[in-house]
């Protein structure tokens, strides 16, 4: 079997851990939360970063530190993971959705323009599987009516934008190290920030809202949003050997884009001056038809795909029974994950490649 994804651990991933083990520093304290969060902000090129315990608390906290609550909306992308309009959600305000851009895959800034209404407060940008959203478009609008910009970079580790990470355009950026992400510490997020009263907001907030210089007092409802040494341990060694995780899905996504040339599916690539991370290598094919056959014989050749996310706001608990939104949703319905993992080799690739060659060819 060939997974869809599987995360590189042949650093000093288990020394490190090790350590922990050896030391008892297993929980919230220790050497290695800190250096995480130091070379993390050093890589990405940001004032502050604040470890937490998941990607999607990473943007609940960034929410509730900008102050965002009910009665405010923040624009989102309905092509998205559900974890981004969920934090939304949790926060007590209410998402509005907006469609993609048919070659990219990113949210639409016109029509995060056209969304915007008296209550809007923030946009949440979603570098969806790697890909860089239009930052320029995107800052424009936000500047327009002075709104908050959250960064949802979960996928995005790595990603550059005109030469500049991704997540550091907004106000906030929240990243994930789940096992599946490029980088990972098992379970794990971190908050970035250049503004530091933002980052002490943050910090207050993900440990219990514990007042400073008085023990166990609290001073506002916090949350137990800490990331443990032992996770930390892990994403210092992965920080490690960041470059050339980074390198290894630029070679795969490069086998797949060569060995699908002259198919009838087509593969998302970078789209202007950006590089993507290729978290995922994401193919559409032509009719929302012809996806699940696809997956099926994959699976039957041993090879683990996954369909791109729905649109959120078809899901039950979002959705209202009015809206629409057509590219997001031919995505969603044609969209497939290939595997992706920095491990995989280019015989694996041509394996994947053949079978999905095979396949049209018995469709023609």
């Amino acid at each position: 079997m060939i997974p869809v994804y599987e995360p590189l651990l042949k650093g000093n991933e288990h020394k490190y851990v090790d350590e922990c083990l050896d030391s008892g520093w297993i929980s919230s304290k220790g050497r290695f939360v800190s250096e995480f969060e130091n070379r993390f902000a050093k890589y990405v090129g940001v004032g502050c970063a604040t470890a937490v315990s998941n990607g999607t608390v990473a943007l609940h906290l960034a929410l509730v530190a900008l102050g965002i609550g009910p009665g405010d909306e923040v624009i989102v992308p309905t092509l998205t993971y559900i974890a981004s309009v969920n934090a939304i959600k949790y926060a007590g305000a209410t998402p509005v959705f907006v469609d993609s851009c048919a070659d990219t895959w990113q949210m639409d800034p016109e029509d995060v323009r056209a969304k915007m209404t008296e209550r809007t407060k923030a946009i949440m940008v979603v570098h969806i599987y790697g890909h860089p959203c239009d930052m320029d478009g995107i800052m424009a609008v936000a500047h327009e009516r002075s709104l908050f910009v959250v960064e949802d970079c979960a996928e995005a580790f790595g990603s550059m934008y005109h030469g500049r990470p991704v997540g550091t355009f907004g106000d906030v950026a929240a990243f994930s190290f789940y096992g599946n992400k490029t980088i990972t510490t098992g379970e794990g997020g971190m908050v970035i920030t250049n503004d530091e009263v933002l980052h002490e907001r943050v910090v207050h907030y993900k440990g219990q809202g514990l007042a400073n210089g008085r023990e166990y007092w609290h001073d506002v409802i916090g949350y137990n949003y800490r990331m443990t040494n032992v996770c930390a341990a892990i994403g210092v060694a992965q920080l490690e050997r960041a470059e050339q995780i980074l390198a290894a899905k630029r070679q795969i996504a490069d086998w797949y884009a060569e060995a699908l040339a002259g198919t009838r599916v087509t593969m998302l690539r970078e789209i202007g001056d950006v590089r993507s991370s290729y978290w995922m290598c994401s193919i559409l094919v032509s009719r929302a038809e012809e996806r699940e056959p696809l997956r099926a014989v994959l699976s039957a050749g041993g090879i683990e795909t996954r369909p791109v996310f729905y649109p959120v706001h078809t899901m039950p608990m979002y959705y209202d029974g009015h809206e629409s939104h057509p590219v997001a949703e031919s995505i969603g319905w044609r969209g497939i994950n290939l595997p992706s993992g920095p491990g995989l080799t280019t015989d694996q690739v041509s394996q994947i490649t053949d079978i999905i060659r095979h396949h049209q060819m018995r469709e023609s």
